[in-house]
């Protein structure tokens, strides 16, 4: 559904998106749970407008304010959390459609030897709330459950954290593994965390570094956009 289409809706139910932005922006789980209830059962709206006009809108804007700095990391969990327990109701309703939009899917962890897991789980969040299908797979994550799952869910994408200068280096393991079986041409790999740099992620191979969730959203978006284009 384009612009267009949300100013044809009546005026109470863009009013509903519209405070389910606002909502889920102030972190207000209870009260994204219930418009994404009344949508669905007051309105008749289809999941997948639920998720774009309401949660993806919503969580646009958070992206873009985190960015600039006006919102900090723990307004973002809050405002991820809320998207979460909205998806909860969303997610089986839309695996049953099979013409979702889905931007793609991610596989995700933090590296072997790691256990940092907040910077991380915030990507995971910010990527599910951007339309990506996104398959965290914890800290501690060495290479083969790394590529077993990329198989497994057919991945598009591997996200990589690591928060210690001990562990970055591991990240080029992973993606020596990738090349070693033949899926690292067909995989978009993207790296974050504290210590690490444009130019670690330029030497060891990966595609984008990503300074922060808004960033990496806004990486995932455009490599699958160029991926698509070749494809």
């Amino acid at each position: 559904m384009n612009n267009n289409d949300f100013d044809s809706l009546p005026e109470a139910l863009q009013d509903l998106y519209i405070k389910m932005q606002d909502d889920l922006y102030d972190g207000l789980k209870d009260d994204v749970v219930e418009a994404t209830v009344e949508a669905l059962d007051q309105w008749g709206q289809e999941p997948a407008d639920i998720l774009q006009l309401g949660l993806v809108a919503g969580m646009d804007i958070v992206g873009e304010d985190f960015r600039d700095g006006i919102l900090f990391v723990p307004e973002v969990l809050l405002a991820a959390k809320a998207m979460k327990g909205a998806m909860e109701i969303l997610r089986p309703l839309l695996t049953e459609v099979k013409d979702v939009d889905r931007q793609g899917t991610v596989v995700i962890g933090t590296v072997k030897g790691d256990i940092h897991d907040i910077g991380k789980n915030l990507v995971g969040m910010m990527l599910e709330g951007a339309g990506f299908e996104v398959v965290n797979l914890g800290i501690n994550v060495d290479a083969d459950q790394f590529l077993a799952a990329l198989r497994e869910h057919n991945a598009d994408i591997l996200g990589m954290s690591a928060l210690l200068t001990t562990t970055m280096p591991y990240m080029r393991t992973v993606i020596q593994r990738l090349r070693d079986e033949g899926l690292r041409e067909r995989t978009i790999v993207l790296v974050g965390g504290a210590p690490l740099t444009s130019a670690f992620a330029e030497d060891i191979g990966a595609d984008r570094y990503c300074e922060d969730a808004a960033v990496a959203v806004e990486a995932a978006k455009a490599l699958m956009e160029i991926k698509r284009r070749k494809a």
